[in-house]
């Protein structure tokens, strides 16, 4: 595990995060200046979208980054703290759980692609006091693009999955 000097409550105020909808703290720290047409984008957007967005987002111990999906490839980068499991729940009925993190001879990875569509959320491992990762998405993000699973629909598609569903979920 990367040995910080910095404390969660630190990364939040030094790097101005706010509370985020699925859970934790981000900032948005670049948008492109240039946009995609509507008419030059898949239907499953709805408008222009920037060329590319990035954020820093934090996960403090206890939290999760609750089941959601987004539109566009979403790439994590690690950089501080300790290592963080994505859960990803794939249209054929199976999950998927990768750990980001700096232990990389342990499989660890420091990067990691959420493609478009993807049913996926986060925890940090035991004992980890926080993750601190950046987000890249491209065609850019939008909160039109976000959408909060539901406990209850996910279950009815994925049931046996009842455990990671429940903790990533609110009631």
């Amino acid at each position: 595990m990367l040995r910080s000097h910095f404390s969660a409550e630190q990364l939040i105020r030094v790097h101005d995060l706010r509370p985020h909808p699925e859970g934790g703290y981000f900032r948005e720290t670049y948008r492109s200046a240039e946009t995609l047409p509507g008419k030059c984008l898949p239907a499953r957007y709805r408008g222009s979208r920037s060329y590319s967005t990035a954020i820093y987002y934090l996960l403090p111990s206890g939290s999760v980054s609750q089941l959601h999906r987004i539109a566009s490839d979403e790439l994590w980068h690690f950089y501080l703290g300790g290592p963080l499991t994505i859960a990803e729940f794939k249209a054929n009925g199976s999950t998927d759980q990768v750990v980001l993190g700096q232990a990389v001879d342990q499989g660890q990875r420091l990067q990691h692609v959420v493609k478009a569509g993807t049913w996926f959320g986060a925890f940090p491992s035991q004992g980890s006091h926080y993750s601190f990762l950046g987000c890249t998405v491209a065609p850019g993000f939008d909160f039109l693009d976000f959408e909060l699973a539901t406990r209850t629909d996910l279950l009815i598609h994925y049931p046996d999955h009842r455990e990671i569903i429940t903790r990533l979920t609110a009631p």
